[in-house]
């Protein structure tokens, strides 16, 4: 197995391929990354990927969905001392290695210029907040990830332009798995035959129909969606063939449900941030409270979907 393969970096289509060189191109260079795409579209594994191809000694993940942005200048930036690094923030712990930064434009404008500042000057900048320790040299290398159109959030204001600039020299544009319909089966085995190594029995297989709904399929979910899909089919037909009716509601009935709207907008208008509100409130009611379920249900993670609940104060 290649080390691609071991992270998931795998597919044939045209799009893909591009990502990948240009993953090839910049991975080995000791440059920031903005790699961009859609929730579960495999943003982590080309970060890991990276990572892995340098030098670099260890590999920092942080998820900015995961807390408030008010905390995050803190959480990346602050320092304890050299006798608890892990009460150092996540930059100190990541020196001489990698901090991956996932969904980047959560972090406040305030973390944001530290950030920049990081990149540029390879130290914190000194803050009435952060001026408690000695300054020192970093060495981190920084890849961010946004499922978000940054571009817009530059031009409202809500992300730092000079940030944005400087992580976008080489973006990883990574294309979402209904542009890559012929990779579909190709990511379905690996799910398979790694499922097949873990639970030492047979793979069930898919009829040729099952095979068309599965390509034709818009999989909102991307990579993630198929890799749970392949799970729930693998324990459910053990060593079986999957027909049509096997697939589930969502899959079966995607050109039909594909066809009509959802919703139709009002000739009034409405407001997003209501409407947001609105759908998250009724995804909890529905799931009775249950956030991983109802997030299914929105078609977010569970750590965006509890960001925004945070954001909106929502507490049912």
């Amino acid at each position: 197995m290649t080390n691609r393969e071991k992270i998931k970096l795998i597919g044939n289509s045209t799009k893909f391929q591009e990502a990948l060189r240009v993953t090839d191109l910049i991975a080995k260079l000791d440059v920031p990354v903005l790699v961009l795409g859609e929730t579960g579209s495999g943003k982590e594994s080309i970060a890991r990927y990276l990572h892995e191809a340098s030098k670099r000694n260890h590999l920092i993940s942080v998820n900015c969905a995961a807390f408030f942005a008010e905390t995050s200048e803190s959480l990346l930036f602050s320092y304890a001392n050299k006798l608890t690094p892990e009460q150092n923030g996540f930059v100190f712990q990541a020196h001489t290695g990698t901090l991956y930064l996932q969904e980047v434009t959560h972090l406040n404008l305030e973390a944001q210029a530290q950030l920049l500042y990081l990149i540029d000057n390879a130290q914190v900048l000194s803050t009435q907040q952060f001026k408690s320790f000695k300054k020192q040299k970093l060495d981190v290398r920084i890849v961010a990830s946004s499922s978000e159109n940054l571009r817009d959030l530059v031009a409202e204001g809500k992300f730092n332009a000079d940030l944005y600039y400087r992580l976008c020299t080489i973006p990883v544009e990574l294309p979402k798995l209904s542009e890559r319909e012929d990779d579909v089966m190709l990511l379905a085995d690996h799910f398979f035959k790694q499922l097949v190594k873990q639970h030492r029995r047979p793979a069930p297989e898919f009829s040729t129909p099952a095979i068309h709904k599965l390509k034709q399929y818009n999989w909102p979910g991307n990579i993630q969606e198929l890799s749970n899909f392949c799970e729930r089919m693998f324990l459910l037909f053990q060593n079986k063939n999957i027909e049509v009716t096997n697939l589930p509601a969502e899959i079966r009935h995607y050109t039909e449900l594909s066809s009509k709207s959802i919703f139709t907008l009002p000739e009034s208008g409405v407001e997003l941030e209501v409407l947001e509100v609105d759908l998250m409130q009724q995804a909890l009611r529905n799931s009775g409270g249950n956030k991983s379920q109802a997030a299914r249900l929105l078609g977010l993670t569970r750590d965006t979907l509890l960001y925004r609940l945070k954001k909106y104060s929502i507490n049912l």
